[in-house]
């Protein structure tokens, strides 16, 4: 979620400042375009030419010393900047922020930003909770800045208590928190997963490999990007994810019921399940019991789910899965124009890394006008990242994955 985002690091004049070096390399090594900002103080703990190094970007310091970079610095600065991080944040920024002080770069251009502001604030314990700190930070929050609490330890001053930065690993999730937790808000995704079950007698069932941790890994990304979330479930050993709404199903009848209840009310469908395509046409209503060599049973096709969906959409994105043994791109294209899918997830489950009952998937999405997109293998967490990289981008037109001409 942070691939492609314009990150603007504001760096104030404390010891920590030699950790957002780190944090910018993270950023950067994401796929984000940095831009840091540095205090005349923060200078003296880390040389500018060393985040211009990081980030392949000018450093700023001066107000009036950029000049041939931008026309107006700290306007330019803002406008760049999806969002702005303040670390390390010292007390005396956070006293200059809460009153709206503006006398370098930093305090005015954060001044001139009307966009996502998180500040780690570093520094002494003591002052830290004094009561004038505290007060600036809840003016801060009242504003809408988020503020990432300091960690507690050993401090550079020689004593132990609250008031470290904390770890550029967790600076850079907190950063695509705010990116993840957005995406998709206000937006209702409805997610299948697992395999169906279709009884033969009360005891034995046909049914497939399916574990169901792609659809569970879809629901949490989507949860993640700030979706309500449906997750429709057959056979699967996984507990689901917490705060949304689960249904548990059996037979591909029960999934097509589950899934038609709350069609109309959704934006989006992602239909990871491996659904049966067909059934025992008169399940036995006693245990079938071992006597003849051979045993027949007479199937019939299951209704099918996905290219029911595809006729009744209106605006909805709908999103589906081919997973084959065999001609994937052709299978799976051909499924996508039948089926009415906006784009189609394909993958061959008999190849290494991918498939059932494996943490990891090696996948293709395959779009509308035949472009396609080959993913090397990754964790099925990371596939479902993608995914729903992509349907947030079908569902708010941001073009930034999918493929649309300027007429549609």
């Amino acid at each position: 979620m942070i691939d492609k985002k314009n990150i603007l690091i504001g760096v104030t004049g404390g010891i920590a400042a030699y950790k957002v070096v780190e944090v910018a390399s993270r950023l950067k090594k994401s796929g984000a375009n940095v831009r840091v900002m540095m205090t005349s103080a923060a200078t003296e703990f880390v040389s500018p030419r060393t985040f211009q190094e990081i980030t392949g970007n000018a450093v700023f310091v001066e107000m009036f010393g950029d000049a041939a970079h931008f026309h107006v610095a700290h306007i330019a600065l803002a406008d760049f900047a999806d969002m702005v991080l303040i670390a390390p944040a010292t007390a005396n920024f956070l006293a200059k922020a809460a009153h709206g002080i503006a006398d370098d770069l930093l305090t005015t251009t954060i001044l001139a930003f009307d966009r996502e502001i998180l500040i780690a604030p570093s520094m002494n314990t003591k002052m830290f909770e004094n009561p004038a700190t505290q007060a600036n930070l809840e003016i801060l929050k009242s504003r809408g800045m988020k503020i990432l609490e300091p960690a507690t330890g050993n401090l550079a001053c020689g004593i132990s208590g609250k008031g470290r930065l904390p770890e550029p690993v967790d600076i850079c999730a907190a950063i695509e928190k705010i990116f993840t937790g957005t995406v998709l808000s206000g937006k209702k995704i409805l997610v299948t997963a697992g395999g169906t079950v279709e009884a033969i007698d009360p005891v034995r069932y046909i049914g497939n490999r399916s574990s169901g941790r792609m659809g569970f890994e879809i629901a949490k990304a989507a949860l993640s990007a700030g979706a309500e979330v449906i997750l429709i479930s057959g056979k699967s050993e996984l507990a689901p994810p917490k705060n949304l709404k689960f249904v548990k199903t059996e037979s591909a009848i029960e999934m097509r019921e589950a899934v038609l209840k709350d069609f109309d009310s959704v934006d989006a469908v992602i239909m990871s399940a491996a659904v049966a395509d067909y059934r025992v046409k008169n399940p036995a209503a006693q245990k079938i019991k071992k006597s003849a060599e051979t045993l027949t049973l007479e199937l019939v096709k299951n209704p099918d789910i996905l290219k029911e969906l595809g006729n009744l959409k209106k605006s909805q994105v709908l999103v589906g899965f081919a997973a084959e043994t065999q001609n994937i791109l052709e299978y799976a294209n051909k499924k996508l124009v039948e089926k009415n899918l906006d784009f189609i997830v394909a993958n061959d489950v008999t190849a290494e890394g991918a498939g059932f009952n494996v943490s990891t998937n090696i996948a293709s999405i395959i779009w509308r006008g035949g472009e396609v997109e080959n993913f090397p293998k990754m964790s099925k967490a990371e596939l479902a990242e993608k995914i729903i990289e992509r349907v947030a981008d079908l569902l708010n037109k941001d073009k930034k994955f999918f493929p649309m001409n300027d007429n549609q």
